[in-house]
C-alpha cells in the first residue's frame, strides 16, 4: 500500500467551477455568521482556477445576487449586459430568417443577463472563497475516491505526480495525498469521472432517464473596434446540422472588442461520419456569422461536453459521505441553454445542507434533505418546467420540437400535462456506417475555418509526455476489430481535438491515441458506441489553459 500524506478537513470540494466555488463561499458565510470553525478545502485539476472552464457564456445573475448581493460593488467580472437578443433560423449556407421576439420560447429571452467569461467569474469566486478562509489547491487532480470501512465516502486521493507511461516511478515521484473529510462535495463538471463512479456504486441514477449530452465547441476572436457590438447575442438553429443532429449555434459580443462563436451538437446523432468539429468550421462561413468575424483574429479554442438531460435525468444527489452537484449531476436548464446560475444554486443549497449536518449531533447526518431542498427551490421549479424541452426535441426534431416548446413555455409556462422521456443513451443512437454517407467538409481556408491541430494549439493544452495515458480502453481490440468495420471508427470524428486516429502500417490498421492533444471535453467517454473508453484524470495541471473563456 502506498504511504500517503493525510490531511483532514470538515469539507472537501472537488472542482473549481461555479458550483464548487459557490458551495465553498456559502459554507464559510454560514460559518462566520454563526461563529463556527469549519475547515474547507477545494481541489482543482487545472493549473489555476478557470484554466479548464469553458462556457458560452450568457449568465443569469440570479444565483450570484443571492450569494453576494453587492457583487457589482465587489467588482465581479460581469460587465456586458445583453442589449441585442436575436434568434435566426438558418435554412442553408446562405439563407436565414430572424425570428420575431414573440416566436421565441420565453426561456430563451436574455433580458437582464450578462455576456461574460465564465473562467474569469470562477477566478473571482475563488478570490472570495480564499478571503473567507477556504483553502484552494489548483493543479491537484482528484484521482480516486476514498472509502471508510463502512463503504462510505471519506474523501479523495489526489493524483500521483511523476509516474512514467509504463506506471513506474520517475525521479521526483510524489504520491498523491489522502484528503479526508466529514463530507465531500463533487462538482467536477459534466461527466465527472468520480461522479460517474459514484452513480454506479450508489445507484444514484437508478430509475432515471439516461443523461443526455451536447458537445459545445467555442472560439474567442479579437475583432476590429468598428465591428464590436458589446451586448449583442445571436443564437441560431437549423443549418448546418439540419436533420443530421440537434443543436444550434451562438455568437456573442463581449467587451474589449472580443467575440465568442460556437456550435453545440447533440450527441445523440446517428451518422457515424458526422464530425462536430467540421460542422463548426462550416458554420462560421454562414453570412450571419462571417460578417461578425471579418478581418478578425482567432485567439483561443476549446470544447466541452454539456449535460442537458434536465429534470428526467437528474439523479439522487446524496450518498453516504457527500453530495454530487452542478453539471456533475446535470443541473443545467436546457430550456434556457444556461447552467451557471443553476450550478451555483445547487452549490449554495449543498453548502446549507452540509453546514446543518456539521453542527448537528451526531455529525454523520443523512443528507437526503438536500435533494428535497433542491427540488423545492427555484432551481427545481426551473428544471421541472423545462422537463420536456430536450426529449421533445429528440422525438420531434428541431423545428417541430421547437414549436411544441414554444407552446409549452410561452402559453403554459411548462405546465402542459405531458412528460416525455428519452430512454436511449446517446452512444446507443449511433447507426452502422453502411446506412449513412459522409457529409461534405471543405478544406479549411485559414481565415474562418481551421484544422484541428492548429485549434488545439490555441487551447494551450499541455500534458507531461511521459505519463500514463488518461484515456483507458477496457478492450484494446474493440476500436479496430469492432468499431472500425461497424462504424468506421467514429472516434476519429467525434473527438474535436484529433486525439484518436486510425493509422495504416504494413497493411494493418492501428488505433492511435494522441493523449497529449486531449482538451478534456469527455466526448469519447460519452459517445463511444462500445462504451470502451474511460476518461480518467491525467497528472495534475495537465490539459487546456483557457484565457478569458
Amino acid at each position: 500500500m502506498t504511504d500517503r500524506e493525510v490531511m483532514e478537513f470538515d469539507v472537501v470540494i472537488v472542482g473549481g467551477g461555479p458550483a464548487g466555488l459557490s458551495a465553498a463561499c456559502r459554507i464559510m458565510q454560514k460559518a462566520k455568521a454563526e461563529e463556527k470553525e469549519i475547515s474547507v478545502c477545494l481541489v482543482e485539476k487545472g493549473s489555476e482556477i478557470g484554466a479548464h472552464i469553458l462556457s458560452g457564456a450568457v449568465v443569469d445573475p440570479k444565483a450570484l445576487t443571492e450569494l453576494f448581493p453587492d457583487w457589482q460593488e465587489m467588482g465581479a467580472p460581469l460587465h456586458t449586459k445583453v442589449n441585442v437578443d436575436e434568434l435566426h433560423w438558418l435554412s442553408s449556407d446562405a439563407n436565414a430568417r430572424q425570428l420575431s421576439n414573440w416566436m421565441v420560447p420565453k426561456t430563451l429571452h436574455n433580458d437582464g443577463n450578462y455576456i461574460i467569461s465564465l473562467g474569469n467569474l470562477c477566478r473571482w469566486l475563488a478570490e472570495q472563497a480564499e478571503s473567507l478562509g477556504v483553502e484552494v489547491f489548483p493543479g491537484f487532480s482528484a484521482a480516486q475516491l476514498a472509502y471508510n470501512e463502512d463503504g462510505h465516502v471519506e474523501g479523495i486521493i489526489t493524483g500521483d505526480m511523476g509516474l512514467a507511461e509504463d506506471g513506474t516511478e520517475k525521479d521526483g515521484f510524489m504520491p498523491g495525498m489522502l484528503l479526508k473529510a466529514k463530507y465531500t462535495i463533487f462538482s467536477e463538471g459534466c461527466r465527472g469521472h468520480l461522479g460517474k463512479e459514484l452513480m454506479a456504486r450508489f445507484e444514484l441514477d437508478k430509475g432515471k432517464a439516461p443523461q443526455h449530452y451536447g458537445l459545445g465547441i467555442k472560439e474567442l476572436w479579437d475583432v476590429p473596434a468598428s465591428q464590436s457590438k458589446p451586448g449583442t447575442v445571436i443564437h441560431t438553429a437549423g443549418w448546418p446540422l439540419g436533420n443530421e443532429a440537434g443543436g444550434g449555434g451562438f455568437l456573442y459580443h463581449l467587451e474589449n472588442n472580443q467575440v465568442v462563436v460556437g456550435l453545440i451538437v447533440d450527441l445523440n446523432y446517428k451518422n457515424p461520419y458526422l464530425s462536430p468539429y467540421d460542422e463548426f468550421q462550416k458554420y462560421k462561413h454562414h453570412p450571419i456569422i462571417a460578417e461578425n468575424l471579418k478581418d478578425a483574429k482567432r485567439v483561443s479554442y476549446g470544447a466541452r461536453a454539456i449535460a442537458k438531460g434536465g429534470w428526467a435525468s437528474l439523479p439522487k444527489m446524496h450518498f453516504p459521505g457527500g453530495l454530487v452537484i452542478g453539471c456533475d449531476a446535470g443541473t443545467l436548464n436546457p430550456a434556457k441553454i444556461k447552467g451557471t446560475h443553476t450550478a451555483m444554486k445547487s452549490g449554495m443549497l449543498a453548502a446549507e445542507s452540509i453546514f446543518e449536518a456539521l453542527i448537528a449531533e451526531p455529525s454523520s447526518v443523512d443528507l437526503s434533505q438536500f435533494d428535497d431542498a433542491l427540488r423545492q427551490s427555484w432551481l427545481g421549479e426551473e428544471l421541472q418546467q423545462a422537463r420536456n424541452f430536450v426529449p421533445v426535441m429528440h422525438k420531434l426534431g428541431t423545428f417541430w420540437g421547437g414549436a411544441y416548446n414554444w407552446l409549452d413555455q410561452n402559453i403554459f409556462s411548462g405546465g402542459l400535462p405531458f412528460t416525455f422521456k428519452d430512454m436511449t443513451p446517446d452512444y446507443a443512437c449511433l447507426e452502422l456506417a453502411d446506412k449513412h454517407v459522409a457529409p461534405e467538409y471543405k478544406k479549411p481556408d485559414g481565415l474562418l475555418s481551421f484544422d484541428k491541430l492548429s485549434s488545439v494549439f490555441l487551447s494551450n493544452t499541455n500534458h507531461e509526455e511521459n505519463q500514463p495515458c488518461h484515456l483507458r480502453l477496457k478492450d484494446a481490440s474493440i476500436p479496430v476489430q469492432s468499431n472500425l468495420p461497424k462504424y468506421s471508427e467514429p472516434a476519429q470524428r467525434y473527438c474535436p481535438a484529433g486525439v484518436y486516429e486510425i493509422v495504416e502500417s504494413n497493411n494493418e490498421s492501428i488505433f492511435q491515441i494522441n493523449s497529449q492533444n486531449c482538451i478534456h471535453c469527455k466526448t469519447c467517454d460519452i459517445k463511444d458506441p462500445a462504451q470502451n473508453i474511460t476518461w480518467v484524470t491525467p497528472e495534475g495541471s495537465g490539459g487546456p489553459n483557457y484565457p478569458n473563456m
